[in-house]
């Protein structure tokens, strides 16, 4: 890679996450499409969610290793993780499988971070914290579960309960992310 790409927005690791965002909906649809709970085509899903949480990943390992960290990709990238778990949780809201107030919380959190990045970034693009990294790692977990067919496989309470444990922490931690980073926020201002 020369040395004027690496200053470009217009880079591989931000192809990347802008093709993560324009899979959500592909994602979105199978979920729906493939409403019943059990359904072993629910693994469709499944798969479609971890090859775009995966990318994440990938996108972030190519940036760091070839130095094209941009302004862009530090925007872009949360974008793409709450586009897909935004969609997530709307979707499995509707489909009676998560309940409401935990989408709403999530959401409010997730938009509220997103608009204040979007406020302060002509002073500074404000990366994702180590607690907000933790907590999309754990609602992508919690989303994979709910998503997968393992109630067909583990019937009655047991498996349930794990998965209500996991919306549970999910929910606790983007509580908790959130705070900090209206705390870094406050400091700033300080």
């Amino acid at each position: 890679m020369t040395g004027s790409s690496k200053n470009s927005p217009w880079n591989v690791p931000n192809a990347i996450t802008v093709a993560r965002i324009l899979a959500v909906p592909f994602f979105i649809w199978s979920l729906v499409a493939i409403a019943d709970t059990e359904s072993p085509m629910r693994w469709v899903s499944v798969l479609i969610f971890i090859v775009i949480m995966a990318s994440d990943g990938i996108d972030g390992a190519i940036a760091r290793k070839h130095g094209l960290i941009t302004n862009l990709g530090k925007i872009l990238d949360p974008i793409a993780d709450k586009a897909l778990l935004g969609g997530a949780l709307i979707a499995l809201s509707i489909l009676g499988e998560i309940a409401w107030w935990v989408t709403v919380v999530i959401l409010v959190r997730e938009l509220g971070i997103t608009i204040y990045r979007l406020i302060v970034i002509k002073k500074r693009v404000i990366a994702a914290s180590g607690g907000g990294k933790l907590k999309t790692i754990v609602q992508a977990i919690m989303v994979g579960f709910v998503v997968s067919p393992l109630t067909a496989w583990f019937p009655g309470d047991a498996y349930l309960a794990f998965e209500i444990a996991l919306i549970n922490i999910a929910t606790i931690l983007t509580i908790y992310s959130g705070l900090q980073y209206m705390i870094a926020a406050a400091r700033a201002k300080a």
